[in-house]
């Protein structure tokens, strides 16, 4: 049975890898490794290590054995491009994406130079979208890079958004994801930051996304912007079910 998300934009997760370490101020109340340390040192927890990086190759055909297409979030609890990864083991994850291909595949990474290096020597099918996180002005960039890869989805998630983007360039990018930060340290979004980005979307025919306001908890704030949800997606296929 899959992991079914909470996330908005998704339906389910996978990860192949666990644990993961801080690269810019997104990461810095990762709700991931809030969640992991809760079980450091208890034995036998999938999470017994905390948030220290872990691969997990008994995990990798999980994907295979659902047969219902669904959305999937790969490593909603690390980075697939992390530094200390191997590039084998992520070539194995793709070559699982390739052969599971009645599921959409969605992989968010922060590490955007790791992944253009990898990227010419792994394959990109249909059903594989490649998304940067991009938290302030600092790291437009991240867009300059996912833009070099052949994927058939290219996608920003700005969240948490901590500033305003307007050096962002939406060109070649398929949807913007965008949200405020939740947890008891959460830092503040404003609402022109937001409705910047979602404008320069319908401007440029960008599937723009609005996740929440963030707050204490994570739906503290609920999702209206300008008085109603924005749950725009890329336009994706109908896929079949696996075959039984």
């Amino acid at each position: 049975m899959a992991d079914r998300s909470a996330i908005e934009w998704t339906e389910a997760t996978w990860n192949p890898v666990t644990g993961c370490s801080k690269v810019s101020p997104g990461c810095a109340h990762c709700y991931a490794e809030t969640f992991a340390e809760r079980w450091r040192g208890v034995p036998g927890h999938p999470y017994e290590q905390g948030f220290d990086l872990r691969l997990w190759p008994e995990r990798l055909e999980q994907p295979l054995h659902w047969r219902r297409p669904r959305m999937i979030f790969v490593n909603s609890m690390s980075d697939l491009f992390h530094e200390h990864i191997p590039a084998e083991f992520v070539a194995e994850v793709f070559d699982v994406m390739v052969r599971a291909e009645h599921h959409t595949f969605q992989i968010l990474t922060k590490r955007h130079e790791r992944l253009v290096e990898l990227a010419p020597d792994l394959p990109w099918p249909e059903n594989v979208w490649m998304g940067v996180s991009i938290e302030n002005r600092r790291f437009v960039c991240r867009a300059d890079f996912v833009r070099e890869v052949p994927a058939a989805v290219r996608f920003i998630s700005a969240e948490p958004l901590l500033g305003p983007l307007e050096e962002l360039d939406l060109d070649g990018i398929d949807w913007l994801i965008a949200g405020g930060e939740s947890g008891p340290r959460h830092r503040p979004i404003r609402e022109e930051w937001l409705l910047d980005l979602r404008d320069r979307c319908r401007a440029e025919d960008v599937s723009f996304f609005f996740k929440q306001w963030g707050g204490a908890r994570p739906k503290a704030g609920g999702r209206l912007l300008h008085g109603r949800t924005w749950d725009e997606m890329p336009r994706r296929e109908e896929r079949q079910p696996a075959p039984a």
